[in-house]
């Protein structure tokens, strides 16, 4: 074999996965073009996705460039009778000083990417992947120069397309919502205090997440502004000036003057999941398993999940076999359930602020009240939203919930 593990992806999850991997002695190989440019898009990674880089030893290099997340806020923005008032979530409620970091996608890549190349078990390939050839004992992976490389599994973090998903014959379902997400980097002249301030409007969520100051912007937030398309195409049209009139407009001022640091692009809102996460001699992540509305920050933290998760059973099992239909079965049953309750959750919440009907405003305001003052379920909720105690990769836990 020239390899135990090919890892076809080079974005975050697909590096991550070949650190992870790496470091329990596997030869990994990870193939895929570089994707570090910079972009408007960021992630906000909670404290599992951070414990689980640290355990890489990656999180010291992608510390200094991200933001923390002390406080989450809601804010119902959508005109209801019924409307809540804007409620804080706080991290020192449950024991932690943030939820987590938000950091610019370009360079968290740059920081998994360095970290990799410092992985004596992996190597980097750079080429795409233009083929596979699934067999009973291995699988052989063909790359745009040419080469052919034969390994026991193969990690698909090749994206919502995915190709390898697509060659193993591995259905997916999925669906559209009427809404494009717009994203852009802000400089402002309030400062965000560490809060991350989501307004719920009846077009989707429009969020405003905390960034780090540079020496020319001592105040910095991302922004996911979710709408439907036709609120969209006059926005296009916009100068970057007058866009970021129409921003201020929107969060009612709460950032004060904001400029646009970075534009991004109205990316159409999608879901996708596929009907099983393994194949034959091959494991999904990422975005080749599932696809979510950009809301409570779920993309790249289940997906680092996957690839905890996948770590954890190969280093538990021991297989001189990687990719042992045993390792593939129960990595398979481990991330079900945890993929399709964020699913559920995440299309439940846009539904219903797209849905204007009476009676969901009232269910929906009724379920902000009950987390403002059951301070039991509010715990739990923030718990479960970014620290999921059932069923996390145990590099994830803190140690409160070891069993």
């Amino acid at each position: 074999m020239d390899a135990d593990i090919l890892i076809a992806g080079a974005g975050p999850a697909g590096l991550a996965a070949g650190l992870a991997l790496g470091r329990l002695g596997k030869r990994v190989v990870v193939a895929g073009p570089a994707d570090d440019r910079p972009s408007a898009r960021t992630v906000a990674l909670f404290d599992g996705s951070v414990r689980f880089l640290a355990a890489l030893g990656v999180w010291d290099r992608i510390a200094p460039r991200a933001a923390p997340l002390a406080t989450m806020r809601i804010v119902d923005d959508t005109g209801s009778l019924f409307a809540h008032r804007p409620t804080d979530f706080k991290a020192s409620e449950t024991g932690l000083e943030q939820f987590g970091f938000n950091i610019e996608n370009a360079d968290l890549t740059r920081a998994l990417e360095a970290a990799l190349a410092e992985e004596r078990n992996a190597r980097r390939r750079h080429d795409l992947v233009t083929g596979y050839d699934f067999e009973a004992e291995r699988c052989r992976v063909h790359l745009a120069d040419g080469e052919t490389i034969e390994a026991h599994l193969v990690v698909a973090a090749d994206g919502r397309a995915s190709p390898a998903r697509q060659a193993a014959g591995i259905g997916m379902r999925e669906w559209a919502y009427p809404q494009v997400a717009f994203t852009a980097l802000l400089d402002h002249t309030v400062a965000h205090g560490d809060a991350s301030t989501e307004f719920h409007t009846r077009e989707g969520p429009c969020t405003f997440v905390p960034l780090p100051a540079t020496d020319t912007a001592p105040h910095r937030s991302s922004l996911v502004w979710m709408m439907r398309p036709a609120h969209a195409d006059p926005l296009r049209a916009l100068s970057d000036a007058d866009l970021a009139r129409a921003i201020e407009k929107q969060n009612h001022y709460l950032l004060g003057k904001i400029t646009l640091a970075r534009r991004g692009a109205f990316i159409p809102i999608q879901g996708l999941t596929a009907r099983a996460m393994t194949a034959p001699r091959l494991a999904l992540v990422g975005e080749a398993a599932h696809v979510f509305p950009p809301i409570g920050a779920q993309g790249l933290n289940l997906g680092l999940r996957d690839v905890a998760h996948l770590a954890e059973y190969i280093e538990r099992l021991q297989p001189e076999d990687a990719g042992a239909p045993h390792v593939l079965d129960a990595y398979e049953r481990a991330r079900r359930g945890d993929v399709l309750s964020r699913q559920i959750a995440v299309d439940l919440l846009d539904r219903t602020l797209l849905a204007g009907f009476l009676p969901v405003d009232v269910l929906r305001a009724a379920g902000m009240a009950a987390l403002t003052a059951i301070a039991p379920l509010r715990r739990f909720a923030m718990r479960e939203g970014v620290l999921p105690g059932v069923g996390a990769p145990s590099v994830m836990r803190r140690p409160d919930q070891h069993p």
